[in-house]
């Protein structure tokens, strides 16, 4: 049963769409869902997609519920580059513009597809939808991702994770000159109040403390490394960057 306590930003949403947003499904499997009798707010269960969640509510949702889909099938079109493979782990540097596994709006040519065609063993790691999968990267983001290759694998991946053993360290384009060349960025991550679907730094969101150290670059540029400390949630794609620095291209 996966729990989340509704901020600001979605209050007023229909509880399907929270369902989406919760379970990284579409629209019509999240009402399909709720339909079943898979979510419930504030531990009373509901039937009505339509339902406007409050600020505040609890929702619980049991993913085991969500109709059942076809597993991802292996498309050996997927190009990413593998760094390192073993009898237990794969390293893969993700490309940006790649989709880690299948979801809303992306069922199909992302990370898991073509993990699939090269390495079709880790078809019955971990969960169905997306095998050997124990943490992601933003579709627009590039960078190093484990996946798991066997069971074994996979749990002590998430035990690790879930114990907060593991930290991340991600490297930013930012605007600007910093005053300091390392400090500590203590800024909430949460919904952002404007747009749902995106992450912003918020009053009412998660304590996220990223690390920022720079490197000089040409002109008006810096490259930040944003250490993400264990237990943190990463998202480099929001403005996790010093203050008054937003990263050079982003939104």
């Amino acid at each position: 049963m996966i729990e989340e306590e509704i901020p600001a930003a979605l209050g007023g949403e229909r509880l399907d769409r929270i369902v989406s947003l919760i379970t990284d499904c579409s629209r019509s499997d999240a009402a399909a869902l709720v339909a079943a009798g898979g979510a419930a707010i504030d531990g009373e269960v509901q039937h009505i997609g339509k339902l406007r969640v409050r600020t505040g509510q609890v929702v619980s949702v049991d993913p085991a519920m969500l109709p059942v889909t076809a597993p991802p099938a292996a498309d050996p079109t997927v190009e990413f580059t593998v760094v390192h493979a073993d009898e237990h782990l794969i390293i893969i540097d993700k490309p940006a513009g790649l989709v880690v596994h299948p979801g809303a709006g992306h069922p199909d040519h992302t990370l898991v597809n073509g993990l699939l065609a090269r390495f079709p063993e880790i078809a019955g790691v971990g969960e169905p939808h997306r095998p050997g999968i124990v943490h992601r990267l933003d579709v627009g983001t590039s960078g190093l991702l484990a996946v798991a290759r066997t069971q074994r694998a996979y749990h002590s991946l998430v035990d690790a994770l879930a114990a907060r053993d593991v930290g991340r360290v991600y490297r930013a384009l930012v605007w600007g000159h910093l005053a300091n060349p390392v400090g500590v960025v203590d800024a909430p991550i949460g919904r952002d109040h404007r747009d749902a679907m995106r992450m912003a730094v918020v009053v009412d969101g998660k304590p996220a403390h990223p690390l920022p150290g720079a490197a000089r670059v040409p002109h008006a540029h810096r490259v930040v490394s944003v250490g993400v400390p264990p237990g943190d949630r990463p998202h480099p794609s929001d403005p996790r960057a010093p203050r008054g620095h937003r990263p050079s291209g982003g939104g």
